[in-house]
């Protein structure tokens, strides 16, 4: 049987579920963990980054659960201890004992436990835009966790994620609302970040005090028009983690691997090809 969608790739099973993944390239793997928003899918985050990394690297890209096109089970519960677990889940069945891991945003958060938790699988970190902090919730992080489907609300999310407004085209908001409302995705999104949403906010943070038990080299990157998560989280997790360097893009929103895409990919590749 084959398909015709791009987001849909290989399927394994992580504990009691198959996650669908993206596995391109050979060499050092790098998990790439996305981000959080209505109708994401680890193609729609990484599809312009995957192909920049995979010739130098094996490039591992899961949905997560309760995102794209990983298996949905009925009472599935959504957290970070799920998300952790998924994640370590996937690397057992692939065989990887240790790996290079990207978070964006939300896959920020995620990668900050990983590290934390598990410094023996995790080599060298990539924070995009991440959360993994408490901080005040941002008006557009609220309207993007209260996300309800149509195209109008659809385009009005992309300009948030973008400073340059010509990538949120009426074909991208189009595609991106069909996907939030494939069978199940809204269902479990809604059900992921009740009101009052800051509680969602604490619950993917970190303790301050672990945060700075951060060893592996990590590379923090920012756009600095970012409407969703605030720059000021990455003056904070670079004040917390020792072995840290900080790269704020100008002209830049929330979507940094899409707005600049080139330039990121360039900084990624060289940051773990640092010995």
């Amino acid at each position: 049987m084959s398909n015709t969608k791009p987001e849909i790739s290989k399927s394994i099973k992580t504990g009691n579920f198959i996650t669908n993944y993206h596995d391109q390239g050979e060499g050092f793997p790098v998990l790439l963990i996305h981000g959080s928003g209505p109708g994401v899918s680890a193609w729609a985050n990484w599809r312009l980054i995957i192909p920049q990394l995979a010739p130098n690297r094996r490039v591992i890209a899961p949905d997560m659960a309760g995102f794209g096109y990983t298996e949905r089970q009925e009472g599935d519960q959504y957290n970070m201890d799920v998300w952790a677990k998924q994640a370590l889940d996937l690397l057992d069945a692939l065989g990887i004992d240790q790996t290079d891991v990207v978070g964006n945003s939300f896959g920020g958060a995620l990668a900050i436990a990983l590290a934390i938790q598990h410094p023996e699988r995790i080599r060298k970190v990539v924070l995009m835009g991440a959360m993994g902090v408490d901080f005040l919730i941002t008006k557009g992080l609220d309207s993007v966790w209260g996300y309800q489907p149509s195209v109008e609300n659809m385009r009005n999310m992309l300009n948030l994620f973008v400073d340059n407004k010509a990538i949120a085209t009426d074909d991208l908001a189009k595609m991106r609302y069909e996907a939030s409302i494939e069978p199940g995705f809204q269902e479990s999104f809604s059900a992921m970040f009740p009101e009052p949403r800051q509680t969602s906010v604490k619950a993917m943070a970190s303790l301050e005090d672990k945060i700075p038990t951060i060893k592996q080299p990590t590379l923090i990157v920012h756009g600095r028009e970012d409407q969703v998560i605030p720059i000021e989280n990455s003056y904070k997790l670079i004040n917390l983690i020792d072995n840290a360097q900080l790269h704020i893009f100008g002209h830049c929103g929330h979507w940094t691997q899409i707005e600049k895409a080139n330039q990121f990919a360039q900084l990624v590749n060289n940051f773990l090809d640092e010995k």
